[in-house]
């Protein structure tokens, strides 16, 4: 078997959930881990891969064939994957919907200069969603796409909530509104507002003798955040806020609905229910992995997106294997 050698950059939630994927991959092989943190400091939580200083990543030209890049889209990524694309094959989970042209540009020129094959904004979405978004897009011209998140805990909230003074601790779950999905599938193309698909519900901690109704009132009316949304905040203890709300659960739908013929309905949808949205992406992560070693192998160089890669290359299985078993 031919073992694809895999590096890590950044060891949060994502890059420990690659960690646990490697080892669920029989063709992929652990070389080391990346940090900024002092490696003597680390200890692996599945593995027993040495540590580097990201400073010490060029040493490894020549002894890893991808590095995941599992650090954050709002200053890790766009910094570092332009710099490492350079130096290796690369995949990275970029986020920000709305700048992805320009990450694409940016990743392109540095990728190409290196002679790497970089693939962007892999995940669920960006990633798997966008690929179904395509897939119905082209299959049901005529039609109208809805995308829904949840439930599930959504990051960059939460840290919203957390920033509000007399605010302690606390998560936020994005939820899609059933009564309106159920719509959707009964084959009815509404238009609708941000008000109308989700709803946010808050779980907070409050400092001792912080005004409360302070706290719900500033969540709410957040802007960017909760303004637009139906938002529910509940408080709650510590103990609740730890026994409870401790996990990363998310998940979402891509539904199209669509007419052929004349009168047809159609309907495609695509949905996923996770236990834990990080160790989720990394899979995706490690995948794609494995494509960019094949495409690089057969000479490709540049940034990649989840459209330029065949499907076919992100399993360990043979063209001939793949048309055999599941074709």
């Amino acid at each position: 078997m031919n073992m694809v050698k895999v590096g890590i950059v950044g060891y949060g939630n994502l890059g420990r959930g690659v960690e646990k994927a490697i080892k669920q991959n029989d063709d992929m092989e652990l070389v080391a881990i990346f940090t900024r943190r002092d490696p003597e400091q680390m200890v692996g939580e599945d593995t027993s891969a040495r540590f580097e200083h990201i400073s010490a990543a060029e040493q490894y030209i020549g002894k890893i064939d991808v590095m995941l890049l599992c650090g954050g889209s709002a200053t890790d990524l766009p910094e570092q994957t332009p710099v490492i694309a350079r130096l290796f094959n690369t995949v990275d989970s970029f986020d920000t919907h709305a700048k992805i042209p320009e990450f694409y540009a940016e990743v392109n020129a540095a990728a190409e200069q290196g002679g790497h094959v970089s693939v962007i904004s892999t995940g669920w979405d960006p990633g798997l969603f966008s690929m179904n978004r395509l897939l119905a897009q082209s299959i049901l011209p005529e039609g109208k796409e809805y995308t829904f998140w949840g439930t599930g805990v959504s990051q960059g909230h939460s840290d919203a909530i957390r920033r509000v003074p007399g605010v302690k601790a606390g998560v936020q779950y994005t939820v899609p509104v059933e009564e309106v999905i159920n719509r959707i599938r009964a084959g009815e193309t509404p238009e609708l507002s941000t008000r109308e698909k989700h709803l946010r519900q808050c779980y907070v901690v409050a400092e001792a003798g912080a005004n409360e109704d302070e706290i719900r009132e500033t969540i709410v009316s957040m802007p960017n955040y909760f303004a637009d949304y139906d938002t529910t905040v509940t408080f709650i203890t510590e103990e609740q806020l730890k026994a409870e709300h401790e996990g990363m659960p998310h998940g979402g739908f891509v539904i199209r609905s669509g007419v052929t013929g004349t009168a047809s309905k159609q309907i495609i949808e695509f949905g996923l229910k996770l236990d834990s949205n990080p160790e989720f992406t990394a899979s995706v992560l490690v995948a794609y992995a494995r494509a960019a070693h094949r495409l690089s192998a057969e000479g490709h160089k540049g940034a990649k997106t989840v459209f330029d890669i065949p499907l076919g290359h992100l399993s360990p299985k043979s063209a001939e294997e793949l048309r055999r078993d599941l074709l």
